[in-house]
């Protein structure tokens, strides 16, 4: 039996459109998954974003009023994926309108927010959903697996971090994300929710902890409306203005279960593109994984009759649930010690 759903998405920048590209991929990937995406409405504030996108994926309309997506008669499922600034109002909107919602991270510019969303999707029992995307890799569903299962015995240490530059470079735009008023957090809300979804999710709650923050570019280039994108670049001259969050997030933590750990995120270091990646550590093994090398994943189980000492590379392959050991050698065998 396969389901249809009727599909609109708000905001066709970056993330929306990859967003609908998941959407088209679904019949192809997940042939037998029992679901078929219909794209009905897209809309974004510029027109001519809009139509681009709906020629591009195969949308039935566009349009540059959201409340359009909203309350078409056809949409089942509204897909948000504008400016921070803009969720809770249309989240709350399409939940008020019996619509099920999956919606960019974060839900809200600040706590308070993102709290109301939820009591108010709670209330109205509408199907909702975030975008933590990276528990659903297959190797970091396979560390979970190792985890439930006991094989790295009880969890002692867990470091989390996301590393990217994408505002590494001082002439990058002070596009929204780097105003308080529109984006909320900086990289709180904008990396460290991944970070933080991933630790929860394989460890477990956090009991207590101790943070920092740091703005390494304190001004940047004045963007031109209508032009340009999240990663433009202007040029030394340029007017600036002041960046109004934080780059960086460092934070100490200890779990309900007595797991130590670190959590830290950067959107101005140099050098890493995507580092998305954690490190598990227990009584029996360790686990390490990034997402820049999604596909391969460090794992330490000591075996006692071939001798394994050290941590070996495992190659995820579709259509596998277990991974194919890549590296059958590991590192350091204990003769060489």
């Amino acid at each position: 039996m396969t389901t249809t759903l009727n599909i609109g998405v708000i905001g066709m920048g970056w993330m929306g459109m990859a967003h609908s590209r998941g959407y088209r991929t679904i019949p192809d990937r997940f042939f037998n998954g029992g679901i078929r995406p219909n794209l009905v409405i897209c809309a974004d504030d510029l027109p001519a974003r809009a139509k681009q996108a709906q020629e591009m994926f195969g949308f039935a309309e566009s349009t540059s009023d959201w409340h359009k997506v909203i309350h078409h008669p056809d949409v089942q499922v509204v897909n948000i994926a504008s400016p921070n600034y803009l969720h809770k109002e249309m989240v709350l909107e399409a939940i008020a309108a019996g619509k099920h919602v999956f919606c960019e991270k974060p839900i809200g510019r600040y706590p308070e927010e993102a709290i109301e969303v939820a009591e108010a999707a709670q209330r109205a029992g509408v199907i909702t959903g975030v975008g933590f995307n990276d528990r659903w890799a297959p190797l970091v569903q396979y560390t979970h697996q190792l985890i439930q299962e006991g094989k790295l015995g009880e969890l002692t240490h867990y470091r989390g971090r996301f590393y990217s530059m994408y505002g590494s470079n001082p002439y990058g735009m002070l596009t929204w994300r780097f105003k308080f008023e529109q984006a909320g957090y900086g990289v709180l809300g904008d990396i460290m929710t991944h970070v933080v979804d991933l630790a929860q999710w394989l460890v477990g709650p956090v009991g207590r902890l101790v943070s920092q923050r740091n703005t390494f570019i304190t001004e940047r280039p004045l963007p031109v409306p209508g032009r340009g994108t999240h990663f433009s670049v202007g040029e030394p001259g340029d007017p600036t203005g002041p960046v109004e969050n934080e780059d960086y997030i460092g934070t100490l933590v200890e779990f309900e279960n007595g797991v130590q750990g670190t959590l830290e995120t950067s959107r101005t270091v140099f050098g890493p593109k995507c580092e998305m990646a954690f490190e598990v550590y227990g009584t029996k093994g360790a686990v390490k994984w990034n997402f820049e090398r999604m596909n391969e994943l460090q794992v330490y189980i000591p075996d006692q009759e071939l001798g394994h000492d050290g941590f070996a590379t495992h190659l995820w392959q579709p259509g596998s649930s277990i991974p194919r050991q890549l590296q059958s050698r590991p590192r350091h065998w204990p003769w060489l010690r």
